[in-house]
C-alpha cells in the first residue's frame, strides 16, 4: 500500500512519462512541458530533490512565497507549490509559459475560456488603464507590486473593513473609534485599522447588555439608597471582615470569660508596638481587633475603635447606619449588623455578574446615545456597499497573484522539484546570496543564515570547507553567511581575515571571516600538504633554535661583561676541553656524513632516467595516503547538510564533486589577451640559488626517508657494499 503523503493529484488522471536528466550524478525530472505542470502532483515525492523550503531568506520576492504559503507558516511544501502550480495553469492557456519566467504577463496568455480567466483578464485591463497604458498587451509585474496604491484609490475596497476615513459623516467616524478603542480593530488592504460587521455586531450587543446591567442595578429591589447605593455598599465591604471579625470574638468571650485576655491580645503585643514611633493612623495595630472586646458590647463606630480602622467606620457610620438606622446610631449589634448586610445582598450579587464590560469606559449616557442613534445603521450601510466590491478587489488580487506566480514559478520549481538553477552556469539558485571575494578568489555558494554556530552544527557533515562571514555595510547593515571554498587552498584563510561580499542586487558589504569549518577542498591541497607541514614545521624549529641561540648569546655577553668587570679581582681559570662533547660531536658528524655519503652512493648507482623515477616514488610516497583521504572527503561532499541547517527539507543527495567545485570558486587568472613582464625590479638576487638548495634538500631528505622506510625501488648490485671491517668499533 502507498505511504505517499496527500498530494494533489487530479482522479482517475493517466500516468504520466516523466522524463529525467543527471547532473553532478543526480538524476533529477525534467520540467519542460506544460503535461509536466499539470502533472506535478503525480510525481513520486521520493524523486523530488526538496521537500520544502523557508520563507525567508532567498533570492525570490517574499510576498510571492507568502501566496504559496497557504497556512502561513513560515514554510513552503510540495502540496503547497502543487497547489500553486494547479492554479496558474487553470489561468494560463500555455501552462508551459511560466517555464519562462518572464518579468510581464503578456494578456494574450491569460485563459477567458474559464469564468475566472474572464475576471483576471477584464481586471487585468481596468489596472493598465489606471496607469494610462490602456492598449498594453502586457502586464507588467511592477504594475502590481503595491495593490495598496491601487485600494487607496477608494476607501471602500471589497475587504469588509471600514476605516474612519471611510465616512464623511463625524457621527458615524465617533462611532467607528469607539469601536476600535472597546472591541479594537482589523488592518484593512490599504494597511488602515478598521471594524467589520462582526466587531460591529459585537460592539452593539456589548452596549445592549451594560445598559441593561446598569439599569437593573439601579432598581429599586437593588438600590437601597438610590444613586447612594454603590458608595455604601463598598463602605460596607471595606470593614466586612473586620466587623464579623469583632463579633466572632464577642461570641468567644460569652461562650468562656478566660478566653478575654487572648481574645484582646497580650500585652506583649502592644509592648512590642509601643517601641516604635507610631504614626497618627497607627496602621500597626491594623491586625488587632476594631474595638475592646467584650461579651455581647455592640460595636462602636465612632469612640473607643482600631485607630487604623476609624475611617473605615466612620465611613460605614455615614454612608450606611446613618441613612438606613438613623444619624444617631453610633454603635452597631450584631443583629443589625446582618440585618444590614442582608439589605445589600442583591446589589453585591449584581455587582458579581457584570456585563458589558468592554464598553464601560464609554459610560451610561454614551452607551444610550450609540443605541439610540443612526450610526450603526450607517455603519452597516458602509459595509454592504463595500462587500459589494468585493468580486471587483478579488479580481485585482488574482490579477496580482497571476502575474507573481507567472514570473517567479520558474525560479521555484528549479530550485525545489530539481536543482537545475543550482548546476547551471545560466542561473544562480534562490538560496544563493551573492559573491564573496577574498583570498585570490571568488566562492559563489554562499548562503544567509542566522545563527552560525547552529547552522555549523549540522552543516559540518556536508565535508565542505565553510567559512562563516559577518557582512556589513556602511548605513549599519548588517548579515551573517556562510562560504563554501571549494578551489584552491586554506593556507591563508584564517579567522579574521577580511573580504568584500556582492549581494545578488550587486551591492557590496565589508565581509570579515568569523568561524571555520576546516575540510579537504582540492586534491592539489592535499598532495602538497604534507610538505607545506614540513616546512611549517622546519620553520618553526629554526625560530626555536635561533631564539634558543640568542638567548644563548645574550647570556654569553652577560657573562664576558661580568668577567671583564671583575678581571682585576679574579684569576682566568685555564681552559678545559671537554673530550666527551667533541666525542658527540665527530659522531653526529660522521653519521651524518655517513648517511650522506651512502645516499649519494647509491644514487651514483642509478642510471640517470631512474632518478626521476625516484624522485616520482617518494613524493607519491608521501603524498599519497593525504591525498586518498581527501578524495575520499571530497566525494562525500554535498549541499544537503548545509541547506538542512537553513530550515530545508532536502530529499536528494544534492553532491558537489570535484568538477562543479571548481565552477563553484573561481581563482585569480589574467585575462585573455593580457601580457604580462616578468621583470620585477625588487626580486631577491639570489632567490634562484636559494630555491634550487632548497629543492635539492629536500630531495635528498625524500630520498632518505624512502631508503630508511625500505622503500627503496631499486636493489644495489651485488657486492658492491662495503662492510665494516669485524672488531672495528668507534670510540
Amino acid at each position: 500500500m502507498s505511504s505517499h503523503p496527500p498530494l494533489l493529484t487530479p482522479a482517475g488522471a493517466p500516468p504520466h512519462a516523466w522524463n529525467f536528466f543527471r547532473t553532478g550524478g543526480l538524476d533529477q525530472v525534467a520540467l519542460t512541458t506544460a503535461a509536466d505542470l499539470r502533472a506535478l502532483g503525480q510525481l513520486d515525492p521520493k524523486l523530488w530533490v526538496a521537500l520544502s523550503c523557508p520563507v525567508k531568506g532567498l533570492e525570490l520576492d517574499e510576498k510571492t512565497l507568502a501566496l504559496i504559503d497557504a497556512d502561513g507558516d513560515g514554510r513552503i511544501r510540495a502540496p503547497e507549490l502543487i497547489a500553486a502550480v494547479q492554479w496558474t495553469a487553470e489561468r494560463l492557456k500555455d501552462p508551459a509559459s511560466l517555464l519562462r519566467g518572464a518579468d510581464s504577463l503578456p494578456l494574450a496568455a491569460i485563459n477567458d475560456a474559464t469564468p475566472e480567466g474572464r475576471v483576471i483578464l477584464a481586471a487585468a485591463q481596468q489596472i493598465l488603464a489606471g496607469l494610462g497604458q490602456a492598449g498594453a498587451t502586457d502586464l507588467p509585474a511592477a504594475a502590481t507590486a503595491d495593490l495598496s496604491k491601487i485600494f487607496t484609490a477608494s476607501a471602500l475596497n471589497g475587504d469588509g473593513v471600514i476605516p474612519v476615513e471611510a465616512t464623511a459623516d463625524p457621527a458615524v467616524q465617533a462611532l467607528i473609534r469607539d469601536i476600535l478603542a472597546c472591541r479594537g480593530g482589523i488592518t484593512d488592504r490599504t494597511g488602515e485599522t478598521g471594524v467589520t460587521a462582526a466587531k460591529a455586531d459585537e460592539f452593539f450587543q456589548e452596549l445592549a447588555a451594560y445598559v441593561a446591567w446598569v439599569e437593573e442595578g439601579a432598581g429599586r429591589e437593588l438600590a437601597e439608597l438610590g444613586a447612594a447605593t454603590g458608595a455604601a455598599c463598598a463602605a460596607l465591604r471595606a470593614v466586612r471582615a473586620k466587623v464579623d471579625d469583632y463579633f466572632a470574638r464577642g461570641r468567644l468571650a460569652a461562650f468562656d470569660p478566660r478566653a478575654l485576655a487572648a481574645l484582646n491580645r497580650p500585652e506583649s503585643d502592644y509592648l512590642a508596638i509601643a517601641a516604635q514611633e507610631l504614626p497618627p493612623t497607627a496602621a500597626a495595630v491594623a491586625g488587632f481587633p476594631l474595638a475592646r472586646i467584650e461579651a455581647g458590647r455592640p460595636l462602636p463606630l465612632l469612640e473607643g475603635v482600631n485607630p487604623a480602622w476609624a475611617g473605615a467606620l466612620a465611613t460605614l457610620q455615614a454612608a450606611v447606619v446613618a441613612p438606613l438606622l438613623g444619624a444617631g446610631q453610633t454603635t452597631l449589634t450584631e443583629a443589625q449588623w446582618h440585618g444590614l448586610t442582608a439589605r445589600f445582598a442583591a446589589y453585591e450579587a449584581w455587582l458579581g455578574r457584570p456585563a458589558g464590560a468592554s464598553v464601560a469606559l464609554l459610560g451610561l449616557a454614551r452607551a444610550r446615545e450609540l443605541l439610540a442613534g443612526h450610526g450603526r445603521a450607517a455603519l452597516a450601510d458602509l459595509l454592504a456597499q463595500d462587500l459589494a466590491l468585493a468580486p471587483e478587489f478579488r479580481a485585482l488580487s488574482a490579477v496580482d497573484r497571476l502575474v507573481r506566480y507567472h514570473r517567479d514559478l520558474r525560479a521555484l520549481l528549479c530550485n525545489f522539484v530539481n536543482f537545475a538553477d543550482f548546476y547551471s552556469r545560466d542561473h544562480r539558485a534562490i538560496f544563493q546570496a551573492g559573491t564573496l571575494f577574498v583570498d585570490s578568489r571568488s566562492c559563489e555558494l554562499c548562503l544567509r543564515v542566522d545563527d552560525p554556530a547552529a547552522h555549523a552544527a549540522l552543516a559540518s557533515s556536508s565535508k565542505a570547507y565553510i567559512a562563516y562571514v559577518d557582512c556589513r555595510r556602511a548605513s549599519g547593515e548588517t548579515m551573517k553567511i556562510a562560504a563554501c571554498v571549494t578551489q584552491g587552498d586554506s593556507d591563508f584563510l584564517v579567522t579574521g581575515r577580511n573580504g568584500l561580499f556582492y549581494d545578488r542586487q550587486g551591492r557590496d558589504w565589508d565581509a570579515t571571516i568569523t568561524k571555520i569549518i576546516d575540510n579537504p577542498i582540492s586534491l592539489r591541497q592535499a598532495f602538497w600538504s604534507p610538505y607545506k607541514k614540513f616546512v611549517r614545521m622546519l620553520e618553526e624549529q629554526v625560530a626555536k633554535r635561533a631564539a634558543a641561540a640568542d638567548a644563548e648569546a645574550s647570556s654569553r655577553l652577560a657573562s664576558t661583561a661580568e668577567t671583564a668587570a671583575n678581571a682585576d679581582r679574579t684569576k682566568p681559570a685555564p681552559k678545559k676541553i671537554d673530550i666527551g662533547t667533541v666525542a658527540a660531536l665527530g659522531v653526529a658528524v660522521g653519521a651524518i656524513g655517513g648517511a650522506l655519503a651512502t645516499l649519494a652512493t647509491g644514487l651514483a648507482k642509478l642510471a640517470p632516467w631512474q632518478l626521476p623515477l625516484v624522485l616520482v616514488a617518494a613524493m607519491l610516497f608521501i603524498s599519497l595516503p593525504a591525498v586518498v583521504i581527501a578524495w575520499l572527503k571530497l566525494r562525500q561532499r554535498t549541499l544537503g547538510p548545509i541547506l538542512d541547517a537553513n530550515g530545508w527539507a532536502i530529499n536528494g543527495r544534492v553532491r558537489i564533486n570535484l568538477p562543479f567545485g571548481t565552477a563553484l570558486t573561481q581563482r585569480a587568472a589574467l585575462p585573455p589577451g593580457a601580457s604580462r613582464s616578468l621583470k620585477d625590479p625588487y626580486a631577491e638576487k639570489k632567490g634562484g640559488r636559494r630555491t634550487l638548495l632548497v629543492a635539492v634538500l629536500c630531495l635528498l631528505a625524500l630520498l632518505g626517508l624512502a631508503r630508511f622506510l625500505g622503500c627503496w625501488p631499486f636493489a644495489s648490485p651485488a657486492g658492491t657494499e662495503a662492510e665494516a671491517p669485524a672488531g672495528e668499533t668507534m670510540n
